[in-house]
């Protein structure tokens, strides 16, 4: 099973609404960490088996530095409503689900 990490500029509203879909998905927000840098992120995320979920990225970056784990999901879709980010990926649950199985590193999901 696979670990979902929703990033600080995604709503922590989204944990509650896409609980069902994906049943292990934390925010950044939930962590014990005191500062929210990027690196910290990746890292705790390598260590705690987290794909990571952004609009972020500067963690595609880190992907083609330093591969992976973690996964990330890069979400290309503007500044959405919280509902819009929900439904996009709920829209993609199978092609998140196959990604999160695959050897692959980061998915682009775009609108």
């Amino acid at each position: 099973m696979t670990n979902f990490l929703l990033d600080e500029n995604l709503s922590n509203k989204l944990v509650q609404s896409l609980s069902p879909y994906f049943k292990s998905i934390t925010h950044i927000r939930q962590l014990p960490l005191i500062k929210f840098f990027d690196i910290e992120i990746w890292n705790y995320a390598k260590l705690h088996n987290f794909t990571i979920i952004t609009k972020d990225s500067d963690f595609l970056h880190l992907s083609n530095l330093q591969g992976c784990p973690p996964k990330v999901i890069h979400l290309i879709c503007g500044n959405k409503t919280t509902l819009f980010i929900n439904n996009l990926l709920v829209a993609n649950y199978n092609n998140i689900i196959n990604f999160s199985m695959s050897t692959d590193c980061y998915m682009d999901i775009i609108y």
